[in-house]
């Protein structure tokens, strides 16, 4: 999975903590993140955590979702 791409997982971290950082995200960002948890087997339960915790974030209205 590494040979794939360079360090998905950093990738990952870097947009993760951006939109906690900035309080809301794109319907891109969304999408690609929706995808992310449900098509990435090998998914660190650490990054998995981070990306449940954004949805958790929408849902209480503490994250914006911008279009």
């Amino acid at each position: 999975m590494r040979g794939l791409q360079s360090n998905p997982n950093s990738a990952i971290h870097q947009m993760v903590d951006r939109i906690l950082t900035v309080g809301e995200m794109s319907r891109q960002e969304h999408l690609k993140l929706t995808s992310i948890l449900l098509a990435e087997q090998q998914l660190a339960d650490s990054d998995r955590t981070k990306i449940n915790r954004i949805f958790d974030h929408i849902q209480t209205g503490r994250l914006k979702l911008i279009d």
